[in-house]
């Protein structure tokens, strides 16, 4: 037998799979064209809007580096998609923005973690100076809303106590004035300690407090798949949208609104960012009942939808890096791409959150796609279609639902990791070529290891 010829033939494939495993992400490294990457530029706008749109661009930092492809910004939009100014900050440390909502006084309301800590700062849209801040020692906070005169109400998640392995997520009221904590609620005395799979570091990823009047809080506990409403005298919840893990009523979602229909119907406006939808409840004989679902054809992790006066709905689709605005039968009229990967919207002459009539007011229920849209691809070639593949592949198989699951997974989770000259399809193959190289790098050991041990055998005569 001429064995090392045989391994040495197997070496050579082996060789050969992993350079054609990494030619296409070698091949879009070269063909990559910084120039027609979308960064920040109007889609379709056949409605101009009312006044500017503000846009968070929540951009991607690593352990205080921030990828320079991937900016972290406040953008200003103007009715007919002009840029008309942007905020990139990199004071106190390199910035996240997620929440920013219109003050009355014409400011913002900016919540922008940096590290371990939250930095919560009002922001003048004419000077783009702060007129005050307030550091926090909490970690990666979305959502900061002003109440009252003086205090805020924070959604404080990855709250995580190491000592006693529990999780400390809550939601607090901070006076500003006093510089204290005055109320204060925490997930853990209302949910089982085995919710979401158990306590863990981002038990909760609560990413959205809203003060909804008569004393009321509604709340969006990402992980647990539910938005609540909890009555903040009693500490009770009152109202339950969904429950964990029942993806059908809400998965992962983001944002989510409380409207109340002419008739007095609770009703709740939700970005339904696991299934790449945005989706409107209304309660009905003590049951909340779906009325509407836009975009699951199109929507790739939105992450805020808010209903204007007009009855269109304001909706981040945060992975395909734009804002758009749809007519209740989901055509877009109009459209703003912003890399990298857009958090929250908000139309500033309607203050923050939604302001207009339910879907049911609008006679419009029913489930629609998308249409209109300029389809110009941004931040980066590929971001769409992934997931759709990944199904059709493995759909009418054993390997359908797992394989759904994880592909969806990984289209929300990648892109923020991988180069923004790479596909998904590129990094897959990238990634089976390291796992082919280390596989044949621990056989290629194990074979070393076998032929050390007959040596030291052959040596001492065993």
């Amino acid at each position: 037998m001429n064995i090392p010829n045989e391994r040495l033939a197997l070496r050579g494939a082996v060789f050969l799979l992993i350079i054609g495993l990494l030619a296409p992400s070698a091949v879009s490294a070269v063909t990559y064209d910084p120039g027609q990457q979308t960064s920040l530029q109007p889609g379709t706008v056949t409605s101009p809007a009312n006044g500017s749109t503000i846009v968070s661009v929540q951009g991607y930092t690593f352990q205080g580096n921030t990828n320079p492809k991937k900016p972290a910004r406040v953008v200003s939009v103007g009715e007919r998609g002009s840029l008309q100014w942007t905020y990139d900050d990199s004071v106190n440390g390199n910035a996240w923005f997620f929440d920013v909502d219109p003050l009355p006084n014409g400011n913002l309301l900016v919540s922008s973690p940096r590290g371990t800590d939250t930095v919560v700062f009002e922001l003048d849209p004419d000077t783009r100076e702060r007129v005050w801040e307030q550091r926090f020692d909490m970690e990666d906070t979305h959502d900061v809303d002003a109440f009252g005169e003086d205090e805020l109400l924070i959604a404080n998640m990855r709250e995580w106590n190491d000592s006693a392995g529990v999780s400390e997520d809550r939601i607090v009221v901070y006076n500003r004035t006093t510089d204290e904590i005055t109320w204060e609620w925490y997930f853990k005395n209302h949910f089982p300690a085995d919710t979401d799979g158990g306590y863990n570091a981002d038990w909760s990823h609560v990413n959205d407090v809203d003060y909804i009047g008569d004393g009321r809080l509604l709340l969006s506990p990402r992980n647990f798949d539910q938005a609540i409403v909890v009555d903040m005298e009693s500490k009770d919840i009152v109202e339950r949208l969904g429950t964990d893990d029942d993806y059908d009523v809400l998965n992962e979602q983001h944002n989510p609104d409380w409207l109340v229909s002419e008739n007095g119907t609770p009703t709740m406006l939700v970005a339904d960012s696991g299934n790449n939808r945005v989706v409107e409840y209304a309660k009905e004989d003590g049951e909340w009942v779906r009325t509407w679902s836009v975009g699951k054809n199109t929507l790739n992790w939105p992450r805020d939808a808010d209903r204007l006066p007009n009855g269109n709905t304001l909706i981040v689709d945060t992975l395909n890096h734009r804002v758009i605005e749809v007519t209740p039968t989901g055509e877009v009229v109009w459209e703003y791409y912003a890399t990298w990967g857009p958090y929250d919207a908000e139309r500033v002459a309607h203050g923050d959150e939604s302001s207009g009539p339910t879907i049911r007011d609008l006679n419009a229920s029913g489930s629609y796609p998308i249409t209109g849209s300029a389809n110009i691809t941004a931040g980066g070639d590929g971001s769409v279609g992934f997931v759709s593949r990944v199904q059709s592949t493995f759909a009418g198989t054993p390997l359908e639902e797992p394989m759904s699951g994880l592909s969806t997974r990984l289209s929300h989770v990648l892109p923020w990791l991988r180069p923004v000259w790479m596909t998904p399809w590129d990094l897959l193959w990238a990634a089976c070529a390291v796992g082919v190289g280390l596989t044949a790098t621990a056989g290629e050991l194990y074979l070393m290891r076998q032929r050390l041990l007959d040596a030291v055998r052959g040596l001492f005569g065993r």
